[in-house]
């Protein structure tokens, strides 16, 4: 069974960085497009950026230029590196592998790690 655990989150202040990372039980991320998704309570979960199994990233554009998603195939790790960090990105992450077409959805997902961006 596949398991994906998020670590990395934590409390930073306007303008800062953090480092969330995603690793998984298996070498799932070696055949399966991956993602990192936000939610603020109250709020519909948002896509923040993906990688295909082609490599291919994409970013939300609230996050372009700012955040850096990358996998470690070899340690079974995704990475989320989030830089010049603003309130509007406090939220709770989610790593996610596997989309399924089908159901439009993730296979896979994280348990969530929160982020907390003050002034």
């Amino acid at each position: 069974q596949v398991q994906l655990v998020e670590s990395g989150g934590g409390s930073v202040q306007a303008g800062g960085s953090l480092k969330l990372s995603c690793s998984a039980s298996t070498s799932i991320f070696s055949s399966c497009g991956v993602a990192w998704y936000r939610q603020v309570p109250g709020n519909q979960r948002e896509l923040v950026s993906t990688i295909n199994r082609d490599g291919d990233s994409w970013y939300a554009e609230s996050v372009k230029g700012r955040f850096t998603i990358s996998i470690d195939k070899l340690k079974n790790t995704l990475s989320l590196h989030m830089n010049r960090l603003k309130r509007d990105d406090t939220a709770v992450y989610y790593c996610a592998a596997c989309p399924n077409i089908k159901l439009g959805r993730y296979d896979y997902w994280g348990q969530g790690t929160q982020v907390t961006v003050s002034s």
